[in-house]
């Protein structure tokens, strides 16, 4: 090898390290993680804006009337409720003082403007006809019907910028079972 081409394959090494250094020590953004509380199996993986939403949707188990939860996440990855959005009040539901405002929306009451934070939860899914549905931009994921009755816990965390390239070439995010 000339000494040329060396000094080359130095630069082009030297330039591949700090991209990649770059890349890691960059904030890329946050992840939305649910994964299964007992197998500690991650089931789903969401990655999020600063703000961005997310919904779970699911039918009351008593009532059997629609139920929509509107989260959030901020820029360190903590979790936030920001709407709830029903038909009726069930067990468990409704305005709690000081959170929040009221309004109408249709045949819907919501709580608006809740910015509550929640940090990372565990919720229990629940049969198939409860339907736990995770909506993110425009896509579905129906928890109850690969994983009913089982404890999940919805993490945030912030990544680099490095690690969100990686998981995009794995592409679009799907349920695992």
């Amino acid at each position: 090898m000339t000494r040329s081409s060396s000094i080359i394959l130095f630069c082009v090494l030297g330039l591949v390290v700090s991209l990649i250094l770059t890349a890691w020590l960059t904030p890329g953004g946050q992840e939305l993680r649910l994964t299964l509380v007992k197998e500690k199996k991650p089931v789903l993986v969401l990655p999020l804006k600063p703000g961005e939403r997310f919904t779970i949707h699911y039918y009351h188990s008593v009532e059997n009337a629609p139920i929509w939860e509107e989260h959030s996440m901020d820029e360190t990855g903590k979790i936030y409720i920001e709407e709830e959005r029903y038909e009726k009040f069930g067990a468990g539901m409704g305005k709690m003082p000081g959170v929040g405002r009221m309004v109408k929306r249709g045949i819907y009451e919501a709580i608006t403007d809740m910015h509550m934070p929640t940090g990372d939860f565990i919720l229990r899914v629940g049969s198939p006809g409860v339907d736990h549905t995770i909506i993110w931009r425009d896509q579905r994921y129906n928890l109850s019907d690969t994983m009913a009755h089982k404890a999940v816990k919805f993490s945030g965390k912030s990544r680099s910028m490095l690690y969100l390239i990686w998981r995009s070439l794995k592409g679009t995010p799907q349920l695992y079972k």
